[in-house]
Order: structure tokens, then C-alpha cells, then sequence
């Protein structure tokens, strides 16, 4: 059983490391779970502080998953307009059945809310967009980045444990 939840936890892992790059995944959420998976062992002891500051970080960061697209249209010069499309168009892109609809979404909503809503210039709304696509793609990284560090302290608690996990 134990192999089982090792491998089940991994598969998380990796499917986690995925899911920082496609947003139907809850990605940083999948890699919690494979820690979590670890850690239901029998051979592993639970170590609460562990679960549960990766736990805080996991919310932490999902959190602001949904802040930072609008926290780079606004670093670009959007207005409230535009930041209130790059929300509504994330919303609408993950829900749309388009390819990257997750970063089109964000791009269109600014543009709109900038064009329609705060008669900026064409140049101005166009800043603000790429601004939500930067947002976003920063978000994707440091999500990634979490996933790799969630997964190195996957492998260091299974090295620690070896002898135990595999006899």
C-alpha cells in the first residue's frame, strides 16, 4: 500500500508541474496532494509544520494566482476598466473552449475595458493588455517554480525514508 500512495503522490507531482502551464490543473494544489499522499504512508511520520506551511503557501499563492494578471495591467498603466476586463476575461478564458482562452481572455478583457470603458488612445489599451499576458505568464512561473520545489521536497523526504519505503 505504501508503494502505491509513493507512486500516487508522484503521479500527482508531475501532473502538478503540468498544471503550472495549463490551467484547467490546479497545479500548486496537485503537488500538495502529493505530499499529502507521502505523508498517509505508513512508513513516513506526519510532520505538521511541513503540511502545513506548504498548505498555507498553496492558498497563498492561489490567491494571488487571480491578483497578479490585474496587478500587471495595472503596473502598465490600466485603469479600473481595464482591470475589471483582464478579471472578467480570465474568468471567461478558462471557462471558453479555446486554445491559451487563459491568456487571450486576460489580453481581450483589458483591451476592452480600456478601449470602451476609459476612452484611452489605442497604443495606451494595447500597454495595459500586455500587461495582463505579462501577469499571467508571471504567475505561471512562479507556480512552476513552487512545483519544483514542492517536488524536491518530495524526493528528499522519500531519500530520507528509502530503507523504510522500499523493504
Amino acid at each position: 500500500m505504501d508503494i502505491l500512495l509513493l507512486i500516487l503522490g508522484l503521479v500527482c507531482m508531475f501532473i502538478g508541474i503540468l498544471g503550472s502551464f495549463l490551467p484547467v490543473l490546479p497545479g500548486i494544489s496537485l503537488c500538495w496532494l502529493g505530499i499529502v499522499m507521502l505523508y498517509i504512508t505508513s512508513v513516513i511520520p506526519v510532520n505538521y509544520w511541513v503540511l502545513g506551511m506548504i498548505l498555507l503557501v498553496v492558498i497563498v499563492f492561489s490567491i494571488a494566482n487571480y491578483i497578479l494578471p490585474a496587478k500587471g495591467t495595472q503596473r502598465f498603466g490600466g485603469s479600473k476598466a481595464g482591470i475589471w476586463g483582464t478579471n472578467i476575461g480570465l474568468i471567461i478564458g478558462l471557462l471558453a473552449p479555446i486554445p491559451f482562452g487563459f491568456i487571450i481572455g486576460p489580453f481581450v478583457g483589458a483591451l476592452v475595458g480600456e478601449l470602451f470603458f476609459d476612452t484611452k488612445n489605442v497604443e495606451q489599451a494595447l500597454k495595459a493588455a500586455t500587461g495582463s499576458v505579462l501577469g499571467i505568464l508571471a504567475s505561471s512561473f512562479i507556480q512552476f517554480m513552487l512545483c519544483v520545489i514542492y517536488l524536491g521536497i518530495f524526493i528528499s523526504i522519500v531519500w530520507e525514508y528509502k530503507e523504510l519505503l522500499f523493504s
